[in-house]
C-alpha cells in the first residue's frame, strides 16, 4: 500500500474560504436550502401522525390521543429543530461548514490537546448517518407509494404493485447518481417549495373540520396523554420522533446554503406548513376517528388526489436524493479526515465543488435500501427501525456541542452543562423510547453504524500504528543527508517527489532508491498532503515550502476537509514561490507497504485483517491525488501489525 499523505488532525488550521460557487441571492439560496435541506422532514407527515396515533391505547379517549400527539409533535418541532438546531448549533459553524464531522473538527481545535473521545464521537455519528442513509429513501419513498392503495377509482391489483413501484423508483434513482444531480437538482427548490405549500394547504382546509385542534398546540396535552398511556406513551414518543428525523440536516448542509437562508426557509415556510399540517390530520382524525388509519392521504380530496401523489412521491425522491447526496459529503470528509481508507470519488461537475459520486457508496446505499424493502415491505414496518440512528446522531450533536460552548465560546461551565443535559436529556428520552422498537427493526441502523464505527476505528488505528512502525523502521532525514554528503551517490536528472505522512524522516520510497538503484536526483522533493480542520484552504494558503538542504526540499500541501486532492494542480502554485515542476519530466516515488498481520502487537488478529483488507481495497493513491500515472514509481516493503 503506498505510504498515505494521511490528514494530520494536530496541524495548524488553515484559513478556508468564506463560500465556494456562484455567488447567489439570498432568495435563490433560501429556496435552495428548502429543496434540499427539508426534503426528509417534508415527508414526515406521510407517516408520523399515523404511527403515532396508531401506538396509542384504545382505553385512552380518542380526543386526548389526537390533542396529545398533536402537542407532542408541536414541541417535538419547536423544541428539537427550532431551538436546539436553528437557534443554537447553527451558531457553531465550522468555517461555513456544518454537520457531525465539521463539528468535531470544530471541537478538536478548541481543546487545548487533541481528545479520543471527541474522535470517536465523531466515528459515532457519522456512522450513524450511513444507518439512517439507508433507511430515509426506502421509508421516504414507499410511504408516498402507498397513496396508491387509497387513490380513487385503482383497482386491489394496482395497489399490490406499491412495492416493485418503490423498488423501481429508488434504483432508477441510484443508477442516475454517476450522472450528477446538478441539472435536476435546479428543480428541487421549487418542487419542494410547492410540496409545503400543498402540505399547509391541506392542513388549513381540514382545522375547521373540528377547530378545537388549535388546543394541541398547548403543551400539557401533551404530558396528560403521555401520563394516560403509562408507559405505552414512552414508546409512542418513539412515532412522535419521526415528525423531526432530517432536523439535523439543517445543520450538516449549512455550507451550501449559508446560515440565514436555512433559518429564513424554516421559520417562514417549512414549520408553518408542517405544524398546519398536523393540525389539519388533528382535527380531520377528530372530526372522522376512522380516518386515523392513514390520516394524511384521508386528508387530500378526490379532486387533486392524483397531483398531491406525484407531488408525495417528487418530494420523496428529493429527500433521498438529498440522503444519498449527504452520504457522498460524509465519506468525503471521512476520508480526509484519516476515518476510513482512500475512495474513488468522482466530480460530476468541473464548477461545483460539492457535486461528487462515490461508486462504492453508492452500491452499498442500494443494496441495503432494496433489502429493507424486501424484509420491511411497508412504510408502518420500517417506521419501527427509523429514528434510532437520527436520535442517536441528534445526542452526538449535543455532547461535542457541549465542547464548543466550554472550550471554543469560553462560556462558563455550568451555562455548558445546562445546555448539554436540557437537549441531552431531550436526546436521550427519544433515543431510549426508540430502543423499544428493538425487535420490531431498530437494531438494523444500530447494526449498521456499529460496522461502521468499527471499520473506522480500525482504520484510524492501524494507520496510527503503522505510522509509528515506520517511523521505528525509518532513517531521520538530517542523518540520511549526513550519509549522503560522506559517500555521494550517482544523480540521476530531473526532479523526484518523494509522497509521505512525516517530513522528518526518510520516506521508504527514497531509502529503496538508493539502496537498490543507487541513485540520487538532482532535485528532490519530500512531499507531505495534509488536512486542516477546517472544510477548506485558499489558494494562497495551500502549499509551504521549506528549504532543507541543497539535496532536499521540504513542500507541505494542505487541503481543507470537505477538498478532494489534487497534487498536480497544487504543484502549479509552486511557481508563484520559486520552485518550478515539469510534470511530465518529474518521477513520483510512492512507497508500497505489504501488511502482515501479527497477534502479538498492536491491535487483535482479527482487527489486523480487517485492516489489510481495507488497505487492499482503498483507491489506487495515484488515482487519489490526481497523479500522472506514466509518472508514477512504486517501491514496496512489508510491515509487521
Amino acid at each position: 500500500m503506498a505510504d498515505p499523505a494521511e490528514p494530520n488532525g494536530g496541524a495548524p488550521a488553515a484559513p478556508a474560504d468564506a463560500h465556494h460557487g456562484r455567488p447567489e441571492g439570498f432568495m435563490a439560496l433560501a429556496l435552495g436550502a428548502i429543496g434540499v435541506v427539508f426534503g426528509d422532514i417534508g415527508t414526515s407527515p406521510l407517516y408520523a401522525m399515523r404511527e403515532a396515533l396508531a401506538n396509542s391505547r384504545a382505553d385512552v379517549p380518542a380526543e386526548l390521543s389526537v390533542l396529545g400527539v398533536v402537542s407532542l409533535i408541536t414541541w417535538a418541532l419547536i423544541l428539537v429543530v427550532t431551538l436546539k438546531y436553528v437557534a443554537l448549533i447553527m451558531r457553531a459553524d465550522n468555517k461555513g461548514e456544518g454537520g457531525t464531522l465539521a463539528l468535531m473538527a470544530l471541537a478538536q481545535r478548541a481543546l487545548p490537546v487533541r481528545s479520543g473521545a471527541v474522535l470517536f464521537l465523531g466515528m459515532v455519528g457519522a456512522a450513524l448517518f450511513y444507518g439512517d442513509g439507508v433507511i430515509t429513501p426506502a421509508i421516504s419513498v414507499l410511504g408516498a407509494v402507498e397513496g396508491l392503495r387509497d387513490a380513487p377509482g385503482v383497482s386491489p391489483e394496482l395497489g399490490r404493485l406499491v412495492l416493485p413501484i418503490a423498488g423501481v423508483i429508488l434504483v432508477t434513482l441510484f443508477l442516475v447518481q454517476s450522472r450528477g444531480t446538478a441539472s435536476i437538482a435546479r428543480a428541487f427548490g421549487p418542487i419542494t417549495a410547492a410540496w409545503f405549500l400543498i402540505l399547509g394547504g391541506l392542513g388549513l382546509y381540514h382545522i375547521f373540520d373540528s377547530p378545537d385542534v388549535l388546543r394541541g398546540l398547548l403543551p400539557h396535552y401533551g404530558v396528560i396523554f403521555l401520563l394516560n398511556n403509562g408507559f405505552v406513551g414512552f414508546v409512542i414518543l418513539g412515532s412522535v420522533f419521526l415528525a423531526v428525523t432530517g432536523a439535523e440536516a439543517l445543520y450538516a448542509d449549512m455550507g451550501h446554503f449559508g446560515k440565514s437562508p436555512i433559518q429564513a426557509g424554516w421559520l417562514v415556510l417549512v414549520l408553518p406548513a408542517l405544524l398546519l399540517n398536523y393540525l389539519g390530520q388533528g382535527a380531520m382524525v377528530l372530526a372522522h376517528p376512522e380516518m386515523r388509519e392513514n390520516p394524511f392521504f384521508g386528508m387530500v380530496p378526490t379532486l387533486v388526489y392524483w397531483p398531491v401523489l406525484l407531488m408525495a412521491t417528487a418530494a420523496s425522491v428529493i429527500a433521498s436524493q438529498a440522503v444519498i447526496t449527504g452520504a457522498f459529503s460524509m465519506t468525503q470528509q471521512a476520508v480526509q479526515l484519516g476515518l476510513l481508507p482512500r475512495i474513488d470519488i468522482r466530480r460530476t461537475s468541473e464548477t461545483q465543488a460539492g457535486q461528487i459520486y462515490v461508486p462504492q457508496v453508492n452500491t452499498f446505499l442500494m443494496i441495503g435500501v432494496i433489502l429493507l424493502l424486501v424484509t420491511f415491505q411497508t412504510s408502518s414496518n420500517l417506521a419501527a427501525a427509523y429514528g434510532i440512528a437520527v436520535t442517536g446522531s441528534m445526542f452526538v450533536d449535543t455532547l461535542l456541542f457541549f465542547v464548543i460552548i466550554r472550550y471554543l465560546w469560553k462560556k462558563p461551565l455550568w451555562l455548558a452543562i445546562l445546555a448539554a443535559v436540557g437537549f441531552g436529556a431531550l436526546d436521550l428520552v427519544f433515543f431510549s423510547s426508540n430502543l423499544l422498537k428493538l425487535p420490531q427493526g431498530a437494531w438494523l441502523p444500530l447494526v449498521a453504524g456499529g460496522l461502521m464505527v468499527v471499520i473506522m476505528w480500525t482504520w484510524h488505528r492501524g494507520t496510527r500504528i503503522l505510522a509509528e512502525k515506520t517511523r521505528q523502521d525509518s532513517v531521520a532525514l538530517t542523518e540520511l543527508s549526513d550519509m549522503l554528503q560522506a559517500r555521494p551517490p550517482h544523480r540521476a536528472p530531473g526532479a523526484a517527489i518523494f509522497l509521505t505522512s512525516d517530513p522528518d524522516v526518510a520516506p521508504v520510497a527514497l531509502m529503496h532508491n538508493l539502496k537498490h538503484n543507487k541513485v540520487l536526483h538532482e532535485r528532490n522533493i519530500i512531499l507531505t498532503v495534509i488536512t486542516a480542520q477546517t472544510p477548506r484552504v485558499r489558494d494562497e494558503d495551500r502549499i509551504r515550502i521549506e528549504p532543507f538542504n541543497d539535496d532536499f526540499r521540504k513542500l507541505t500541501v494542505t487541503y481543507g476537509f470537505m477538498e478532494s486532492p489534487n497534487i498536480p494542480k497544487a504543484l502549479t502554485l509552486c511557481r508563484q514561490q520559486g520552485l518550478k515542476f515539469d510534470i511530465m519530466a518529474t518521477s513520483f516515488f510512492l512507497g508500497r507497504r505489504s501488511v502482515v498481520p501479527s497477534a502479538s502487537s498492536g491491535m487483535p488478529l482479527w482487527q489486523d485483517k480487517l485492516f489489510i483488507f481495507l488497505m487492499r481495497n482503498a483507491a489506487n493513491p495515484t488515482d487519489f491525488f490526481r497523479i500522472p500515472p506514466g509518472r508514477v514509481v512504486e517501491m514496496g516493503a512489508q510491515v509487521t501489525v
